[in-house]
């Protein structure tokens, strides 16, 4: 029994031994501390091994000096063990628990999925898609859809796969820029989305591993088409702005010149030039109000007609369907609208307490031309005698009406009350308001 458990204890030590040096060997990522203690004690395993087969066999095959070397090696060995022991024995103690471990690797586990959850959740409610790409280019992860494509799409193809080689090559020469550099790149392309001009600005990494070698790229695209067309629509709003301010020159010189023609005085002059130039800033406005886009004609018909609307409401009437004018048409119509309530109120209806003033519109049909007509009647205030010569709102309706809208204008001088009939073509109405 002696001998067998001997025999037992030798076996063992040795395979105790040989677990703990295969741990050292694949356990290359242990502290030095850890691996120190590790080896003492494989050392310590091997020596009792030793010792324990000498013990077993015959004394008078092995020289005496053999177990007194095991002897010896094996106190060494547990001096030294004695000493790491206590030396370390803190550090040994404040190991945690299995327990302790896995519930903080749970702990941060879920830790992690909440922040990749945010993470996902921001990128999914915002215009920029997070990707990586190997060497080859292909995309090798991505947080959203990119360039219109899903991402089971996107995953393990290429700009050139999705976009076409030549619609992908601006895209690839950044990116291939950034590999061969081995530093961040970054700018705008334009890619075109089944039909629709894109704009995304890219900003493109080198992805390194942990040994600091380049083994793909990491980068973000971010989508600015709608910062692109508020661009593009503030540089034509920009040079809308310089031709509409031209034009607005040539009116108001022209507007100085004939009030000047049909003005006695200097006073009658500042007064009825003054009028018009407000006439002209109300409509002007309603334009900046809607970006220029054009005005409302219910809105400029109340404009022009404020003062008298808020003076008697009652006495005038408006009505039609709800047009929006573009600004060529709204400058010209809101003059026209000036004159014919400044007339009304010093010779027409509106100068009298008993008249009325009628202001329509209402579209016409295609087969007609399309386009809208307005009508201006006054009833109810002095008798209108035709006038023998025509002043410069008359100039304004019937002539520079006319003609800045390519339109038909009837002015009719009858007796019971003025009446002014205008046509205008459809190309000068917009189909809806700008958003």
């Amino acid at each position: 029994m002696d001998d067998l458990a001997r025999s037992v204890s030798v076996v063992s030590s040795f395979a105790i031994t040989l677990g703990l040096v295969r741990l050292l060997y694949l356990r290359s990522d242990l502290s030095l501390r850890m691996r120190t203690l590790i080896f003492l004690l494989a050392s310590l395993l091997l020596t009792i091994g030793m010792l324990s087969l000498a013990a077993a066999i015959d004394y008078e095959g092995v020289a005496p000096w053999v177990q007194s070397t095991i002897r010896f090696g094996l106190a060494a060995l547990n001096f030294v063990g004695a000493v790491a022991l206590w030396t370390n024995l803190k550090a040994l103690v404040a190991l945690p628990s299995p327990v302790i471990v896995a519930s903080e690797q749970r702990r941060l586990a879920l830790e992690l999925a909440t922040a990749l959850q945010r993470y996902e959740m921001a990128l999914r409610g915002s215009n920029v898609s997070i990707f990586t790409q190997d060497k080859e280019l292909r995309y090798t992860s991505i947080s959203k859809p990119l360039f219109g494509f899903p991402v089971e799409q996107v995953l393990g193809a290429s700009d050139a796969d999705l976009l076409g080689e030549m619609r992908a090559q601006p895209l690839a020469l950044l990116k291939r820029e950034a590999l061969s550099s081995n530093e961040p790149r970054k700018g705008e392309v334009e890619v075109d989305e089944a039909g629709s001009q894109m704009w995304y600005d890219v900003h493109i990494e080198p992805l390194r591993d942990l040994a600091g070698t380049t083994v793909g790229l990491t980068g973000a695209a971010v989508d600015i088409t709608e910062r692109k067309e508020n661009e593009r629509h503030l540089r034509l709003l920009m040079r809308e702005l310089t031709h509409r301010s031209k034009n607005l020159l040539a009116v108001i010189q022209a507007m100085a010149r004939q009030t000047a023609r049909h003005s006695t005085t200097i006073d009658h002059f500042v007064e009825q030039f003054s009028a018009r130039l407000q006439a002209l800033s109300r409509s002007h406005d309603l334009l900046v109000q809607e970006s220029w886009h054009g005005a409302s004609l219910h809105d400029m018909v109340r404009s022009q007609l404020g003062h008298h609307l808020d003076h008697d409401n009652n006495r005038i009437s408006i009505a039609g369907p709800d047009l929006f004018l573009k600004p060529e048409a709204a400058q010209n119509i809101g003059l026209a609208l000036h004159e014919l309530s400044t007339n009304a109120a010093k010779y027409g209806a509106l100068s009298v307490p008993t008249g009325k003033v009628s202001i329509h519109w209402a579209r016409r049909q295609p087969e007609a031309g399309g386009g809208f007509e307005l009508s201006w009647t006054e009833k109810g205030g002095p008798r209108v005698t035709p006038p023998s010569a025509r002043g410069f709102g008359s100039l304004v309706i019937e002539r520079n009406l006319a003609r800045g809208l390519d339109g038909e204008v009837e002015l009719a001088f009858n007796p019971d009350g003025l009446v002014c009939h205008v046509s205008v073509p459809e190309h000068h109405l917009s189909l809806q308001r700008a958003e």
